[in-house]
């Protein structure tokens, strides 16, 4: 049987076909490297009729024209949106240490399976934002009213709009915690309250008797800061105060980075200052130099705080910099308000003068500037980009502002007789707070919050077991202040040379620039009376002649007395003969 096998291989595949590059009888090296060739030629498995030919050489040793690329299925298409940078293995080959070449594959591999494993986990975000849609050109979604939102949706969307009259302590602040579950309102004449404002239960309410001029949450509910009349305050969820932060004097706003755990504050004096909640100490305090400022919010990105200021200006500060990162002319009045997109790279602002500008912050450029009439004087930026301005009695809400430059808006809210002092979206709602002159509003935004919770970041149905675990996970991942910069992304390197080299580098480079000997620079120079002496020196008048004449008398008499002593004769200079005798 192995015979018969044998000779109809034979038959079907003669020696022949083989050509010997010598006419004699091929080697099976020879048959081999035939073999190869043919394999080039043949098309992958699985690529069907459609080969996937990368390149053919013929017996010339010729490169021939590329096959068709091949076809990208649905898995690798979302497995591509989740890598970071193409995948590279030239360098494992020149890198020499062979278990830094196995670690770095190791990384490789990692990162591709990071890839791939958020790409199947795009399958457990079922939940997908919806937006409010015109039927036909002639209607616009900004003429849809909240009455007509209320009547067309569920009732437990509908109960999220409703109006809070409070004109007794007025005009109003308020500000969300992360989850989005808790809401802190606060009077500008000293009434401060805390509820979960998706159940409406209160859980206290302060009647302070003075002037309060922000709120902000810490971490959580259990916590937040009260910026009133001179200090900080700190109190709890019951209504207790805990701390009075005495370093913030005539604060005007407040900012909390969650990451870091650093309440930052600017006011009326001109300084910008962090303190860390943790351990109780001030960080760092930077007089900005540009008088009095109520602007400040924070990059989500980077967790530098940006400053809006009185003659247009905006301006970049980090705790570990006495001086601003950047400064940007934006506006040719004062700023009003600045926001930023969810990832942190293109900033919104706002001014008097009536407009509001995007601009990217890679490169410091304008992008898009839209006009406002009257000029907006809030701002707010949704976990999905949607900018809500506040401008007079008119709240509008833009959509895909960060894409393209829009033509409308995409929601328009009116409040007559009311003027919007503060807005926020709530996160991971479709819900926009407004708070006004007389109280407090909530309305519908379709779109505006995040549909998919991370519960691992924030979790609005946290039990009281998981807040405790999340608060302890936060202190032991808690960033250092010195991490605050503009490019986050940049840790540092390692040097390699050794101490030797680096000293004899800087010996060498002190040899090739000698250092000049320091002159003595006198101290004082910037005193009045030396800039005074100064600006006088070369006029001459006859009371500095009358002080100049004296002077040289008493030199000469104190010559002659030290002669004297010494018991020497006392000669006067040769050319005195020629002096002027009055």
């Amino acid at each position: 049987f192995t015979l018969f096998i044998f000779l109809i291989a034979c038959i079907l595949y003669p020696m022949e076909d083989f050509d010997a590059p010598d006419g004699r009888t091929p080697s099976s090296k020879h048959i081999k490297k035939e073999i190869k060739k043919e394999r080039k030629v043949k098309s992958e498995p699985g690529a069907g009729n459609s080969p996937r030919i990368t390149e053919i050489k013929g017996g010339d040793g010729q490169k021939k024209k590329k096959g068709p690329k091949p076809h990208k299925s649905a898995e690798d298409v979302r497995v591509e949106k989740y890598k970071r940078g193409n995948e590279s293995t030239a360098y494992f080959k020149n890198e020499k240490d062979k278990k830094l070449q196995s670690n770095l594959r190791k990384a490789e591999k990692s990162v591709r399976n990071a890839a791939v494993s958020a790409a199947k986990a795009e399958l457990l975000l079922t939940e997908e934002a919806g937006f409010l849609e015109a039927e036909g050109e002639m209607e616009k979604t900004y003429k849809f009213t909240q009455q007509q939102i209320k009547e067309n949706v569920d009732l437990q969307s509908a109960s999220k709009i409703f109006n809070l009259n409070l004109d007794t302590f007025g005009p109003y602040t308020f500000d969300y915690t992360r989850n989005g579950r808790f809401m802190l309102l606060a009077g500008r004449k000293g009434h401060v309250a805390m509820m979960d404002w998706i159940t409406k239960k209160l859980y206290c309410e302060l009647y302070l008797n003075e002037t309060v001029r922000d709120v902000k949450f810490c971490n959580n509910e259990q916590r937040y800061l009260v910026a009133q009349l001179k200090y900080v305050y700190m109190y709890d969820k019951k209504g207790k105060e805990l701390h009075v932060m005495k370093s913030h004097i005539d604060v005007n706003r407040l900012e909390f980075l969650p990451y870091h755990f650093l309440m930052a504050s600017v006011g009326n004096a001109g300084h910008i200052k962090w303190q860390d909640i943790t351990t109780g100490g001030l960080i760092a305090d930077w007089r900005t130099g540009l008088g009095p400022c109520s602007v400040m919010r924070q990059n989500p990105r980077n967790a530098v705080l940006h400053l809006g200021h009185h003659n247009g200006v905006v301006t970049m500060w980090a705790p570990n910099m006495n001086t601003p990162l950047v400064r940007m002319l934006t506006h040719r009045g004062p700023v009003t308000a600045v926001d930023f997109d969810p990832s942190g790279w293109q900033m919104v602002s706002t001014g008097l003068d009536g407009c509001m500008k995007l601009w990217d912050l890679r490169t410091y450029k304008l992008l898009n500037e839209y006009h406002c009439v009257p000029p907006a004087a809030v701002l707010n930026v949704s976990q999905r980009g949607q900018v809500a301005i506040g401008a007079g009695s008119r709240v509008m809400v833009w959509r895909d502002i960060f894409q393209t430059k829009q033509k409308d808006a995409y929601m328009v809210h009116n409040m007559p007789s009311l003027v919007a002092n503060d807005l926020h979206f709530c996160p991971f709602e479709d819900v926009l707070g407004i708070a006004h002159s007389n109280g407090f509003s909530s309305i519908l935004v379709p779109g505006s919050g995040e549909p998919n919770v991370d519960t691992f970041e924030v979790n609005p149905y946290e039990t009281k077991k998981q807040k405790q675990e999340s608060e302890v996970h936060q202190l032991l991942e808690k960033l250092r202040p010195e991490m605050i910069t503009l490019n986050p992304d940049f840790v540092g390197g390692v040097t390699r040379s050794t101490i030797e080299v680096r000293n004899k580098a800087q010996q060498l480079s002190r040899d090739a620039n000698p250092k000049k000997k320091d002159k003595n620079k006198a101290r004082g120079g910037n005193k009045a009376s030396r800039k005074l002496r100064k600006k006088f020196a070369n006029v001459w008048d006859e009371k500095k002649a009358k002080i100049a004449e004296s002077r040289q008398k008493s030199k000469e008499k104190r010559k002659k007395v030290v002669a004297e002593k010494r018991g020497e004769t006392y000669a006067p200079n040769v050319l005195d003969r020629f002096k002027r005798k009055d």
